[in-house]
């Protein structure tokens, strides 16, 4: 088993026991389930360069990352900094982070909130709604096609918008589909950890138009993004590059500010 088969794995499992505990009638009645929400997209549109700034405390390649800060602080900082989007990571296993995370995240600012999870079910999309977040992330190396399918488009029917995340041409391939809005290009081998923007620019031309590229992880400098423009990437997913300094919303702002 590679990690990512790890991850699947346990996922499946938590999934089974939580739904047990919590029936989707329950989570259907947060207050925040019957919210509008925001519009990545829009923001998106609205900016030249997009950065999706990430709430993480640790992953499984890099174990400790930072615990220092707490949500409200880091996400506020990124909201002040000019983010388009914040992504809060929710696995508590391999990453440290929670739906309270989420949940904070919300109470804390109004940039759309992205829930950063291994998602296999549908149940762990009413999660995401009734915990405030505003699109919903999709990793085809770990779904089929229907599956793809049946989780975009019933996070769509909730108004919840979808960034589709890709390694290769295979999985671009079986994944393109209109019930998606963003596709970003993981740069980071998920099975391997290899990180390399040319996965970025290999995959660029065969992402049609009509969805938002995304370039994530691996990306620690305005050059890099600089790099990444030209190839038609208006979305940026970074986090580790923020959160290992001493203040992330400030090393965020002063990214952006580099940047403009």
């Amino acid at each position: 088993m590679n990690i990512l088969d790890k991850i699947v794995f346990d996922k499946r499992r938590e999934v089974e026991l939580i739904s047990s505990i919590i029936p989707v009638s329950q989570l259907e009645k947060s207050v925040l389930f019957d919210r509008e929400p925001y519009s990545v997209v829009a923001n998106m549109n609205a900016n030249s360069f997009g950065i999706i700034a990430e709430h993480k405390r640790r992953s499984p390649s890099k174990s400790e990352i930072n615990y220092g800060f707490t949500v409200e602080e880091v996400v506020s900082g990124y909201e002040k900094a000019g983010a388009v989007g914040i992504s809060v990571l929710t696995d508590g296993k391999y990453f440290g982070g929670s739906l309270d995370d989420l949940l904070l995240a919300r109470a804390s600012v109004k940039t759309p909130l992205l829930r950063k999870e291994f998602v296999i079910h549908e149940y762990q999309i009413i999660e995401a709604k009734a915990y405030g977040a505003d699109f919903i992330l999709l990793i085809a190396a770990i779904l089929t096609r229907d599956e793809i399918k049946q989780l975009s488009e019933f996070a769509q029917s909730l108004g919840l918008e979808v960034l589709l995340e890709v390694h290769d041409l295979e999985e671009l391939q079986k994944s393109i589909m209109p019930s998606l809005d963003l596709i970003g290009v993981n740069n980071r081998n998920l099975k391997t950890f290899e990180v390399s923007l040319d996965f970025s620019k290999q995959l660029a031309d065969h992402i049609p138009n009509e969805f938002i590229k995304v370039s994530e992880s691996g990306i620690s400098s305005t050059e890099a993004i600089k790099e990444l423009q030209p190839y038609g990437y208006k979305g940026f997913l970074i986090g580790e590059n923020f959160m290992r300094t001493e203040n992330a919303g400030e090393s965020c702002g002063k990214f952006i500010k580099a940047l403009g």
